[in-house]
């Protein structure tokens, strides 16, 4: 039997609820919800990490962030280093990977090897020289390199693995024409296609085109009178309604368009898995807080479900039902077992991964295996989006999260609570002991690296730097974000080509 091709599409800071097909009234994604609706949406993926790099990691190596080392986004301080950021906090975050391991059998690799021709385009952000995507199985790379974000998102990008056609071109859609060019040349297959989108990570930057639609869209919704509140820490936005985030959506749908178009017009739908998801959570604090994950609780850095959860949509010719939905909870680390079931192989033996396959379940079974199943996630890292050191243990609709600072646990009920509002650990003690004992062994076998106390915290520091960030940034916030509305804003001098329409 021929093997299938895979086409991998992965966003950058794309939250759960950002897309329509996930409930957004204000962001459009028809082209995106094309793959929810010709095959399977899961309601309940998760991303491994609330941030970037530690979760990428994790779909190409089948296993949890502490395994292949890298648990935070790779360029951010460690240790001693973290004094230099000023935040004065009680911890010293721990120590991590800055690149994949050179002894990881990525599934790319792993398809290569059985005769797959593989292309990577766009956001890498797992090493530098030496650890590019040319050295994890890819033949082809378009865009991928070091970075964690785009210098622009309208040409020149300042990518030396992406030189431009011409100026002002867009980078979404020219990493789209680069996946669709490699489709139309694999038309005898099989191929792994994985287009790994800079959007829609800061900076936010659209067309004027797409601002003005997205803007008469928010003032005809209603204009909200607030659109933040402060969540411990940081500024968190409680509403959809920022015109060049949604211009910059449209525009990665647009994108995905193409290729989902390239493999109609070569014939190569029929015989062609799509898989759509993001690495982390939208941005609803920190960076450009250009988004809101309601009814969850916070978004990308953050340890509740607005940070970890994401829009996960598989379509595999043959066996997902159209519009069909899957309540199980599944993870980054399952993907690497399920294209290798799919593309009849077997994951390398030199490769140990954590994920399980989730072919049983694209069928429409029930899995007991999957469902009761015990999902990790490990943070000892301070978010720049307010994310606090902190590990976690999900089993079926219990999720219990560690907290390092003080060694304290929360324990939510997600089917009765997705919004993680009510801590119930008091009246469920000897279920939050069990699973505080099963998050602590599981700690144990994956050698997981902890922050230490820092011997320089000044508590008075760290209530100034809340109290500023409080009563001083958040009143910006909403004016900056009410002005994203009016009619006569203007973005800044330095946004390259973003008056420029050449999509």
């Amino acid at each position: 039997m021929k093997q299938p091709n895979i086409l991998f599409i992965l966003a950058d800071d794309l939250g759960w609820n950002d897309l329509s097909a996930d409930g957004s009234t204000f962001h459009e994604s028809p082209n995106i919800d094309r793959i929810a609706d010709e095959g399977m949406r899961f309601t309940q993926g998760y991303a491994t990490c609330q941030v970037c790099s530690p979760s990428r990691a994790s779909i190409l190596t089948g296993k949890y962030p502490p395994r292949h080392g890298i648990t935070e986004y790779i360029g951010a301080p460690s240790g001693e280093a973290w004094r230099d950021t000023g935040r004065g906090n009680k911890l010293l975050p721990a120590d991590y990977e800055h690149g994949l391991r050179s002894d990881e059998v990525t599934f790319a690799e792993a398809l290569r090897r059985s005769g797959y021709s593989t292309f990577f385009a766009g956001k890498w952000h797992l090493g530098d020289k030496g650890r590019d995507p040319e050295d994890f199985g890819f033949e082809i790379n378009k865009g991928g390199w070091k970075a964690g974000g785009p210098d622009s998102y309208f040409a020149p990008f300042k990518n030396p693995k992406l030189e431009p056609d011409h100026d002002g071109e867009n980078l979404p859609l020219r990493l789209a024409k680069e996946t669709a060019a490699f489709i139309g040349e694999q038309r005898d297959g099989p191929f792994l296609a994985y287009l790994s989108f800079y959007s829609v990570h800061a900076p936010l930057q659209t067309s004027q085109e797409r601002w003005e639609k997205f803007r008469k869209k928010a003032v005809a919704q209603g204009v909200p009178e607030t659109r933040f509140i402060f969540d411990r820490n940081l500024p968190v936005r409680q509403v959809q309604d920022c015109p060049v985030y949604g211009g910059m959506i449209e525009a990665m749908d647009d994108a995905v368009g193409i290729v989902l178009d390239a493999l109609e017009e070569h014939g190569l739908a029929d015989s062609t898995i799509v898989c759509f998801t993001s690495d982390n959570g939208g941005v609803s604090s920190g960076d450009a807080y250009s988004s809101s994950m309601l009814p969850l609780r916070g978004g990308k850095g953050r340890q509740w479900e607005g940070g970890i959860r994401e829009p996960l949509y598989l379509k595999v010719p043959g066996i997902t039902s159209p519009g069909s939905t899957c309540d199980t909870p599944v993870s980054g680390i399952d993907f690497y077992p399920t294209f290798a079931a799919l593309a009849g192989i077997s994951v390398p033996a030199e490769q140990m991964i954590d994920g399980k396959s989730m072919v049983s379940l694209l069928r429409g079974e029930q899995v007991e295996e999957l469902a009761s199943r015990d999902l990790f996630w490990h943070y000892p890292h301070y978010g720049n989006q307010g994310g606090e050191p902190s590990s976690i243990i999900r089993n079926g609709p219990w999720k219990l999260i560690h907290y390092y600072e003080d060694g304290h646990d929360e324990l939510y009920h997600l089917e009765s609570d997705p919004g993680e509002q009510n801590d119930v650990i008091a009246e469920n003690q000897l279920l939050a002991a069990t699973l505080r004992q099963r998050l602590d062994a599981w700690l144990i076998e994956v050698d997981a690296k902890f922050p230490v106390p820092d011997s320089a915290y000044d508590p008075d520091k760290e209530k100034a730097r809340l109290h500023q960030l409080k009563h001083e940034l958040m009143p910006k916030l909403e004016v900056s974000h009410a002005a994203y509305l009016h009619p006569d804003w203007q973005p800044n001098e330095d946004w390259w080509g973003s008056q420029v329409v050449i999509d």
